[in-house]
């Protein structure tokens, strides 16, 4: 398998909340600390990419952030103008007015004309080896699917011309395995761990794109050892929790409920990683980050992900 960040462009997504924009923008931190030319880009006009780096508000047109890290929003009629300009010729207007409500009119009525928009953007980075590495901030897991077959859709309702050829070089890309992958960021409970399970059969059924790997964010450490779970078990009978209350001149009540939440959430937990593992091809990279339990995001808290991704790598 190609190594992750060998890759070309690394689509992120996953279920809302689990923590996506973490991972993109960590991975595309990383790279660019590896000395790779990074491209990250927001694909969700409302997210808040931004924040990740503390290096205000995103647009299309990349910014550097830093050495080596670029960062972009994906805007629909900017990459419409950009294509126009790009392979119509059309000079870049301010605004393309009827020809952008035609575009919405069409886009509306023929699903995957945005979607093409957006993967053609990407891809044609990746084709101009503007950057060494594109890493989206994707849609989430329900929706990524759409977004990945819809140059094969185009490619499959159109025969001949420019069109066709247009999508057939964007296919190229994405389903070279060596070039462009998925990662999906998920969480060890249910409900993430289920829809991961289903989009990385989903992947493997429906498209040809490669699933690079799975990032499990937010995994819970294990704070004491089997002989220690023991030790608090006992000491929560009433006459052990009463002399220890004693001793130490307070009620040692709430510390030992903490151990045993704590506890209960680590075996809970580590169930759910166990199924997850168990459902994915063993081959796959399956990648942990340890849950923090600080800011869940700003620049610290992005620096100390890509750390701990590195490890895995």
């Amino acid at each position: 398998m190609t190594a992750l960040l060998d890759r070309k462009l690394l689509f992120v997504t996953g279920k809302g909340g689990v923590g996506k924009t973490t991972i993109a923008a960590s991975l595309g931190l990383l790279a660019a600390e590896q000395g790779k030319r990074t491209l990250v880009c927001e694909v969700d006009a409302k997210g808040n990419l931004a924040d990740f780096y503390e290096a205000g508000p995103t647009a299309f047109k990349a910014r550097e952030l830093q050495p080596n890290l670029w960062a972009m929003s994906m805007n629909t009629e900017e990459s419409l103008k950009e294509y126009l300009s790009l392979q119509l010729k059309i000079p870049l207007l301010a605004k393309i007015g009827p020809l952008a409500r035609t575009f919405d009119f069409i886009a509306n009525a023929a699903p995957g004309v945005k979607e093409i928009l957006t993967v053609g953007k990407l891809t044609w980075e990746v084709r101009e080896h503007h950057y060494d590495l594109v890493v989206v901030d994707s849609v989430a897991s329900g929706h990524i699917v759409g977004q990945l077959t819809a140059p094969q859709g185009i490619n499959e309702l159109v025969q001949v011309g420019m069109v066709r050829n247009q999508t057939q070089w964007m296919l190229d890309i994405l389903n070279d395995p060596t070039k462009t992958g998925v990662v999906i960021a998920s969480a060890p409970e249910e409900m993430p761990v289920a829809e991961t399970i289903e989009l990385a059969e989903r992947l493997r059924t429906e498209t040809k794109v490669d699933l690079a790997a799975v990032v499990v964010n937010r995994v819970l450490p294990e704070l004491f050892t089997d002989r220690e779970e023991a030790l608090f078990e006992s000491l929560r009978s009433p006459s052990h929790a009463a002399a220890l209350s004693e001793a130490v001149g307070g009620d040692v009540g709430p510390v030992l409920d903490a151990a045993e939440l704590a506890v209960t959430l680590r075996r809970t937990r580590a169930e759910h990683l166990a199924t997850l593992r168990a459902s994915l091809d063993p081959r796959l990279p399956l990648l942990y980050v340890p849950y923090l339990f600080t800011r869940s995001h700003g620049a610290r808290a992005t620096r100390r992900v890509a750390e701990l991704l590195a490890d895995e790598l």
